[in-house]
């Protein structure tokens, strides 16, 4: 199986690595820079057991050469409309699509374009990208979950699990992805949001006055914009989802916080913004989000400025 992994980052580097050095053919589509960078240095996995280095297999857009059996896109959702334009001549009569972006706006726009070859991704790790671009796994979480979105994992998803299980990191084959989809997105929307509005990690807001009772009302908005918008609720998952936000003892961050301090592009419309679309479309009213972003769009008109 010929592998396409858009983008090598935290997460395409992290996963990517790992399907390479399972013996998986696997073929990382970067950036100039970034193609330069891997070029010279190697692909830098710096985990809790050590240091390792890949070489891996190189290309930039408009260098493709023949169709991909999996495609894994890892771009910022930002980038996805570029990432589907250089993917298009990779794509062919049987290949799969796994996108691992923030949100669910990107499942319907990549089917627009690419129809059922798109099935549902995610993955749960806590990586970043180093100086140097050595790719930090700073805990030992690295899960990757996958399936069909509707459910029906037939005999091409049955061999992409053979695949996939062999790399070292954990896999969950599911015929509910749609629902673990949903659950990232509560997770990670309000993850974000209370660390960008707030400007700190989850610690310092709950010992704060009043920082639990925003975590919680955030929290509520959330669930109710998706549960509306066709999230059928599993209440033992969102209230343990809720439990993992709400420890005062445990320092969160989400990545869209981490990218705003470091003046970044941030994901703001993606993770936020979709979620004011979705409520307004059925009638949930959400004060909260919408002040986050505001924030949010503030943020983006200064960095622009500058």
């Amino acid at each position: 199986m010929r592998i396409l992994v858009v983008g090598a980052g935290a997460t395409g580097g992290y996963f990517g690595a790992r399907l390479a050095q399972a013996g998986r053919d696997v073929t990382f589509l970067v950036r100039e820079r970034r193609y330069l960078q891997l070029q010279q240095h190697g692909l830098v996995l710096k985990t809790p057991d050590g240091r390792e280095v890949i070489q891996p297999q190189l290309a930039q857009a408009g260098t493709l050469c023949g169709h991909f059996d999996l495609i894994i896109l890892t771009v910022k959702s930002f980038g996805l409309q570029q990432a589907m334009e250089d993917i298009a001549p990779a794509v062919g009569p049987d290949t799969l699509i796994m996108p691992i972006l923030n949100g669910m706006r990107h499942t319907d726009t990549l089917r627009a374009r690419f129809g059922e070859k798109v099935i549902g991704g995610l993955c749960k790790i806590n990586a970043t990208l180093g100086e140097n671009g050595e790719v930090e796994q700073m805990t030992p979480l690295h899960i990757l979950y996958y399936g069909a979105l509707d459910g029906n994992n037939d005999a091409r998803l049955q061999r992409l699990d053979e695949t996939l299980k062999v790399a070292q990191f954990d896999t969950v084959f599911t015929d509910n992805i749609i629902s673990e989809l949903w659950e990232k997105w509560l997770l990670l929307s309000t993850l974000g949001a209370v660390c960008c509005i707030a400007r700190g990690n989850t610690q310092q807001v709950l010992n704060s006055q009043g920082g639990e009772a925003l975590l919680q009302g955030i929290f509520a908005e959330v669930l109710a914009v998706i549960s509306a918008d066709g999230y059928q609720v599993r209440p033992a998952v969102t209230a343990k989802i809720y439990q993992t936000l709400n420890n005062p003892q445990m320092a969160m961050t989400s990545s869209m916080f981490r990218d705003l301090t470091q003046g970044y592009e941030i994901e703001a419309d993606q993770v936020i913004g979709d979620l004011l679309v979705r409520g307004a479309r059925n009638g949930v009213i959400t004060p909260l989000l919408n002040a986050v972003c505001v924030n949010l769009q503030v943020y983006l008109v200064n960095r622009t400025a500058c």
